[in-house]
Order: C-alpha cells, then structure tokens, then sequence
C-alpha cells in the first residue's frame, strides 16, 4: 500500500521542507504544533495539524505516544521525523511498527546500533572503515579518565555517547582540563539525552569535518552522495557548509564513499543517512580519514547534496520507505557546479554569539531564483515575519543555499544574497556569515574545524571594510541625507520657500571623513568622480547601488546624525553634515559610555540556576559568580575584577532577560 499521509513529526524549517517535497509527490500532510507553534507557517502549510502539547519540547515534539495519537486521528499513514527530536531514537520507530504505522527513516536495529557511539565505534571497525584512536568503554570516574586520556595522549575529546548536535562534549590539552570536564560532560548528557556514559578520543590536528551522504533502499542497493564539507563549526556547531569539498580528490572520495557504503551494508541500511569523517587536513595520502558517527537520519545540510547531484533527499525517503527500489545507481551519480549554505541563527555574533531570542519584527529573506549568470539562491525557512524565535528550540532562522558553476561564484552570490536579507528584532549572525565568505583563508578553501575560534579570537567586530568600500557608502549616506534634506524642503516651512538641499556634504564613517558633493548626475568623493547610480526615498531599508563594476545592495537605517548602512557583513554609522556645518563639529562634547564593570550583567536570555555568592562576599577577578542556563547550554559568569557583593538584584531559579543586573561590586 503506497504512502497516502504523512505526518511530520517536527517543527519549523525541515517539516516545511518535507512538505513541499510531500504535495509535490501529491501525498497529504500532517503537522503537530507545541503552544508555542500554534500559528507557525509548518501549521499553516499542512492539510491537517494537531495540537500535542506545552512549548518544552519534552512536553510535546519529543512525546511519542502524542505523535502515535495523532497519526491515529488523522489517519496518517506514515511519519517522517525531520532531524532532532525523535528522529534517532529506536523506541520511536519499534512504536510505529507495532502500530503499523511506515516510519521514513532506517530500520530499528541500524538507529540502535549507530545511535550508541560506543557500539557504532566497533561496527565501523569490523567493517573496515578507519576509526580514530580513543578508549571504547565505559569510563568509571574522573581518575579513570585522566590514565585513559594520559594513554591515548594530548588532545583528547571527551564525548557524551548519546550525544549531538555539539552538545555534552570537552576538549582537553591537558590532565587538569580532563578533570575540571569531565563530571560537567557526564551531567550535560544527562541533562540533555537522560545518559552520563562518556568516551574519549584522540582529538585529530588541523581537524576537517567531512561527511558523506548515504542512501540505500530496502532491496540492498546502496550508493554515496559525494561528499559535504562542514568546517566551519562554533562549538562544534555548524554554520557553513559546501559541496563538494575543495579538500577531497576523486580517489579520496571513492574510498570515503566505499567505506561508509560497507558501514552502511553491515547494519542493514536503508533510507537516506550520514557518515561524518574527520580529516586530517595535514595527511595528503588520501588516507587519513576517520569515522566519527553515523547519523541515521536527513541532515541540516542536505540541501547542498541536492543542488549538486539533482536528487530530492525527502522524495528518495519517501520512495524507499514505500518499498521502492532506488531509480539510479553509483555511476549515475554526478557532481554538478558547486553549493554551498550559510545556517542564519538568532544569535548576537557581537556580544560572543549569544543566543537571541523575540518576535520577528522584519523578516524579509533574498529572493530564490535564478540569475542571468546560471547562478541560484535557494531559502529553506519556517518562519514568518511577525513570528517568534522561542527560546524553547533551536536558534536558526533559515538555511540559506547558493549553487553556481564554481566555488568563488557561488561564495560571490551567498554574499549578494546575505546583503539582501533583512531581519529585524532578533539578534542574528548575517554579518558574521557574510565576514566568513570574504575572508581570504575560506576564499581559498584551506579550512580546518577550528577556523573560526583560530580567525576570530577575540570575537567578532564585523566585517574588515576596504577603503572603496567606505567611499562607496560615504557617498550612498551623502545622496540619502540630499533625498532627506530635499523633502524637508517640501514639506512647508522647513527650509524657506526656495531653497534647495546642500550639495556638498562631509561624511565621518569610522575614523574616516570624507568630503561628497554630489551635483546632478556628478559625484565626486574627497575630489575624486564616482560612477554611481541608484534610487532611494526616505523610508527605503533596502538600497540597490550601481557602481562601474557592479551592485552593492545597502540595508540603510536612520541614526542620530546621520544613518547605519549594513553591507559586505558589518554595521557602519554614518555622521553627516552639510558641508558649511561640518567645520563646527569640533565644538560638540563626546559622550563618554558610564562604567559598568562594577555590575554583573547577564549576557543573555536565560534561568539562572546558581547564584555562588551572597550579599557582603568577597571575590577575586575570574572567580565563578552565577549559571546561567540559556538553549539548554550551562554558561558560568566570572567576576572581571576582585571586590566585595555590594548588592543583589536577582535570586536562583528567576528567568532574567539579556542586560538584566545580576549583582553590584564595590
């Protein structure tokens, strides 16, 4: 019987994308909503929804009995699980089974078996894959783990076995870090996935995260994708990845694809699942790739396999869960051009990444589509403006994906499309995705894991921005305070009858000043001409310039003086002033910002579940003050410098927003 309805059992982004692919195939869909998605667009989309619960995903999107239910109601023939929640969990799909309900996804056994770390360790190995060395077993007390990581040697990781998604894992240099870790990594899997067991393993120099995508249907006929490049991590999370990889050869990639292939044979695989590899980007033999995990399920990612082999990933699970045979076999598979995807998180990459979290004021992504150059954007989404970013579940907005004919082209178009984005309320991370395709060392593809922590060691400021660039805005800043200036002289009164807006303009952008006079058509910048071109009336967010040898797409917003024009992955302000004013700019007294290093402020939205110290206490700069816990990450606040607890302003257990003021020193 052919697969009528599907339930999705997700949120967001993925059930978004598993039903386009769903009504494409003309099968009917399912969602189910948490308080908090009542009115998410996944609700919207599909032919049904059912209700399953309070916001906490514990409470809801990880109940199956909920799920069974309302397969049950809606008479939904078959669950898709999306990535996350229970998507990898071997109780959920031995559940379906017994209720007769099709789960797109693997077998039961090959969950159970690559869900353990431990076990999939064993099983890669007596399938011939490459494993990295590190102690396979269960590991008694922080005194076992420091002899375990003494003898596999410096660096280690330690890992929660039921852990993902970069949660419940330690790096250690050395004993001393392997002793302050190693309980933290015990609770954190506890915390997250209800298991403490933790492994160590030997931590791999100039680490490449390389994964191959894997697909089998359920008469045993497997094939490899090619392969995805997923270096550029944040905390062992993602945030960009491309394929194919600018590290791996053909032959490398026929061993990779070979080995995950046999893993794959040797657990009975079918549906589409993941292999991940770390690569030692110092080996050049093509050899020095190892098996980390096995995630049996469709990644974040899976869109850049899709631009460059032709295949539908969702359709493929679905044809295979149906009992289909796959429809191509490994010689069909082709890489064509290149893609790559940029995840758009609700974080404040200024303020150390933290997570942000609120209502989607503006939410406006870049057009999909295809250019004149062949060159095509691509938006993966699930939300809507007006929507809220909960801080119940995962941070990312949307998955941004460009393909083009070349490597440098398609980074070229995720910039132009990045420019064109616009999200307001929410902190997010456009500027840093953005800074990361101009960056030279990306541009040309020698990227480890710890590209980001190495390239941006004291966090991130923006975007770097060429000295034409600053002319180029100066100018743009000049022409829109003429546009202003011009309408105030329409509007009765404010500038005389005749007057007409100031022509020469002085524009302060950073340490920068420079000299614009803009008359007619003629533009000229510190004397010299600038071919430029564009239209703006006040009110405009979004300026598309031409210079002589391209676009440059503006996002531009009013500030005291002049505006913030947000371009090329930073934030600039703009002071500009007619030019017979600017000569008395000097008079006007800097504001210098108040002294806050006395308070501790919590830097994000979150529970402060310890508070180490009380009123009258005294502390030494670097000692651990308070916890908070903000997406189901532990974050510790030090004291900046040694005083004594003047005051207290928040209590253990209380919900505080970002700023709020924790305690006072004197």
């Amino acid at each position: 019987m052919p697969i009528t309805k599907i339930l999705i059992a997700n949120r967001g982004e993925i059930a978004c994308r598993v039903m386009r692919t769903a009504k494409k195939m003309g099968i009917k869909t399912v969602a189910v909503y948490s308080d908090a998605d009542a009115r998410a667009p996944h609700v919207l989309m599909a032919d049904e929804a059912v209700h399953i619960g309070p916001p906490p995903a514990a409470q809801s999107y990880l109940l199956a009995d909920k799920i069974i239910e309302a397969c049950k109601q809606t008479g939904a023939d078959a669950v898709h699980p999306g990535y996350g929640f229970l998507s990898e969990r071997e109780s959920f799909r031995k559940a379906l089974d017994a209720e007769g309900i099709i789960f797109i996804g693997p077998p039961a056994n090959a969950i159970a078996a690559m869900g353990d770390k431990i076990e999939s360790k064993k099983l890669a190995k007596e399938a011939g894959v490459n494993v990295v060395p590190g102690y396979v077993g269960v590991i008694d007390d922080t005194e076992h783990a420091v002899k375990i990581s003494n003898e596999i040697g410096y660096p280690v990781m330690m890992k929660a076995s039921a852990g993902g998604g970069g949660k419940g894992m330690r790096l250690a240099y050395s004993e001393q870090d392997v002793r302050e870790g190693f309980e933290a990594t015990k609770r954190e899997g506890l915390a997250s996935f209800g298991d403490d067991r933790v492994f160590i393993e030997k931590f791999i120099e100039s680490p490449r995260h390389i994964e191959i995508q894997i697909l089998g249907d359920q008469h045993g006929n497997i094939v490899y994708l090619n392969e995805r490049e997923c270096s550029i991590q944040r905390r062992h999370q993602k945030v960009v990845e491309e394929a194919p990889s600018p590290f791996v050869s053909p032959e490398m990639r026929r061993k990779m694809g070979e080995q995950c292939v046999a893993l794959a044979r040797a657990v009975g695989y079918f549906s589409a699942g993941t292999v991940e590899l770390i690569v030692s980007g110092e080996d050049k033999t093509g050899d020095g790739f190892y098996f980390l995990e096995m995630n049996t399920r469709l990644q974040v990612e899976h869109p850049v396999t899709e631009e460059i082999t032709g295949v539908d990933l969702v359709e493929q699970m679905i044809r295979v869960a149906n009992g289909e045979k796959l429809s191509f076999g490994q010689d069909d598979v082709k890489i064509n051009g290149w893609a790559i995807e940029n995840r758009v998180y609700a974080e404040d990459p200024y303020r150390g990444f933290l997570p942000s979290t609120g209502r989607l004021i503006r939410y406006n992504p870049p057009e999909e589509g295809t250019d004149a150059t062949g060159a095509k954007v691509r938006v993966d989404d699930g939300v809507t403006e007006g929507g809220e970013v909960s801080m119940f579940y995962d941070p990312m907005i949307a998955k941004l994906v460009t393909w083009a004919p070349t490597r440098l082209e398609a980074i070229d178009k995720q910039i132009e499309a990045l420019d064109r984005f616009e999200i307001e309320g929410p902190g997010h991370n456009i500027d840093f995705v953005s800074a990361l395709m101009q960056h030279e060392r990306f541009r040309s593809g020698n990227i480890t894991t710890g590209f980001i922590a190495e390239e941006y060691p004291e966090g991130f400021q923006g975007a770097p921005a060429s000295p034409e660039l600053l002319r180029r805005l100066s100018a743009i800043g000049a022409f829109a305070a003429m546009a202003q200036a011009d309408r105030a002289r329409r509007i009765d009164g404010q500038l005389g009858k005749r007057l007409p807006p100031p022509t020469g303009w002085q524009v302060k952008i950073g340490d920068a000043v420079h000299d614009v006079v803009i008359s007619g058509d003629e533009v000229t910048v510190d004397g010299a001409m600038l071919e430029m071109s564009l239209e703006y009336t006040p009110g405009d967010r979004l300026i598309e310039a031409e210079f002589g040898d391209g676009e440059l797409a503006v996002k531009i917003a009013p500030a005291r003086g002049g505006f913030a024009l947000t371009t090329r992955g930073a934030s600039h302000r703009l002071r500009i002033l007619p030019a017979h004013a600017a000569p008395y700019a000097v008079h006007m007294v800097e504001k210098v910002p108040p002294d806050l290093s006395r308070f501790l402020i919590c830097p994000m939205p979150g529970l402060l579940v310890a508070l180490n110290v009380k009123e009258g206490d005294k502390v030494e700069a670097g000692q651990p003050l308070a916890v908070i816990e903000a997406m189901k990450m532990e974050n510790i606040l030090r004291a900046q410098k040694a005083g004594r607890v003047k005051s207290l302003s928040a209590a253990q257990g209380e919900s505080l927003p970002v700023d709020a003021v924790i305690l006072e020193l004197e």
